[in-house]
């Protein structure tokens, strides 16, 4: 593992900043994957930090998708960490594994376990870790709010859409999650309307409102036309009322290119009324994992199932209609879906002081007959 420690003072076009960014690497899939993560100067490591994965488009890499989205200004004012991962190689172009090879790269997998090893060095709280990519990086954010959901709270796809062969069968999260989709609709490389291989961007919306089970009738608002020379303007569609609070929001750029809004620089048709980057992470920062987890509470048998005391520090209890002291099965998971304790009591006390503080999911298992599911904190 290579680590530096890069203070840059960069002038591209109009865009200037002072930034400090460590480029580091971790060991994962038989090589060794890159990334970049900047650390805004009021980061301290006192208090647990939102983290956002910001991944590049096709052929290009974490340094200009660094520099093209601009997000630095934002960290530096909200106090959350930015890692700019790169993607591997095939045939020459530098990609995520989105669905669209058969080349055996698991980019999930490295950008969980890039989490992992993030968290172990910073203090980042995992309750918010959100994704976003532009392009072939907003693919790669589709694709983890679909086999991700455990870990990724929110996601913010730019330019990018889910292709055909995932669309449906392949996409599986385990909770609503709240989506962001910002495409232009005279976008020629992912076009808005679809193609052979990519879903309409209205069909990615409107698929993602439906797992939400947000109102499929959105809040509509035209984006104020504050620049009247970049060629294009935006709509804004909020979905609402989803599970758990989910939302999903839709920024339609009129005639816009495959380009970031508010970019400091233009390679393209870019619209100026608004900033994705700050449009992101005033989206990402309500959401938090364990508030959309999705559980269900006691079966629909009337039992008057009760769990207490719930905050616990050690002994956690429950009781309910017919229970005396008979064989039942506990099953205790964390808000990552890992099995933390499983076993058989025929004792309503569990002991949980050996848990870490967080929250956690009980089951409770009757003659293979669930009693009950629940929440509880640990404290």
């Amino acid at each position: 593992m290579k680590k530096h420690l890069l203070i840059i003072f960069t002038f591209f076009g109009f865009f200037a900043s002072a930034q400090l960014t460590v480029v580091d690497s971790i060991f994962t899939g038989g090589m060794y994957r890159n990334y970049r993560i900047y650390i805004p100067a009021i980061y301290t490591g006192a208090t647990a930090r939102p983290l956002i994965i910001n991944m590049h488009g096709y052929t290009s890499n974490a340094l200009q998708q660094q520099f093209y989205s601009n997000f630095e200004p934002i960290a530096d004012t909200a106090n959350f960490l930015m890692v700019y991962p790169n993607g591997t190689f095939s045939g020459g172009s530098q990609f995520w594994n989105a669905g669209i090879s058969s080349v055996g790269v698991n980019d999930i997998s490295f950008l969980s376990n890039l989490i992992d090893s993030l968290k172990a060095q910073y203090n980042i709280d995992l309750n918010r870790v959100y994704a976003t990519g532009m392009s072939n990086g907003g693919f790669m954010s589709h694709t983890l709010a679909c086999e991700l959901s455990n870990r990724i709270t929110a996601i913010a796809s730019v330019t990018g859409s889910i292709f055909i062969t995932q669309y449906g069968t392949n996409c599986h999260p385990t909770r609503p999650v709240p989506v962001m989709q910002i495409h232009g609709t005279a976008d020629g490389t992912v076009p808005y309307v679809g193609n052979s291989t990519m879903e309409p961007i209205d069909s990615v919306v409107n698929y993602w409102v439906k797992k939400n089970n947000c109102s499929l009738i959105p809040s509509t608002s035209a984006v104020p036309n504050i620049n009247l020379t970049d060629g294009c303007t935006a709509d804004h569609f909020v979905y609402s009322g989803g599970t758990l609070g989910s939302t999903v929001e839709h920024y339609r750029v009129n005639s816009g290119a495959h380009t970031w809004p508010g970019a400091p620089f233009s390679i393209g048709v870019t619209n100026q009324d608004f900033s994705a980057s700050k449009e992101i992470w005033r989206f990402f920062r309500p959401f938090k994992l364990n508030s959309l987890t999705s559980i269900n509470e006691v079966d629909q048998q009337n039992l008057n199932f009760s769990l207490f005391p719930n905050p616990t520090t050690n002994l956690l209890q429950f009781k309910y209609d017919g229970y005396n002291q008979q064989l039942v099965n506990i099953e205790i998971v964390d808000i990552y879906g890992k099995i933390v304790l499983s076993e058989n009591h025929n004792s309503n006390n569990i002991q949980v002081g050996q848990l870490n503080t967080g929250l956690y999911f009980i089951t409770i298992t009757e003659n293979g007959k669930r009693i009950a599911k629940q929440k509880f904190v640990k404290d």
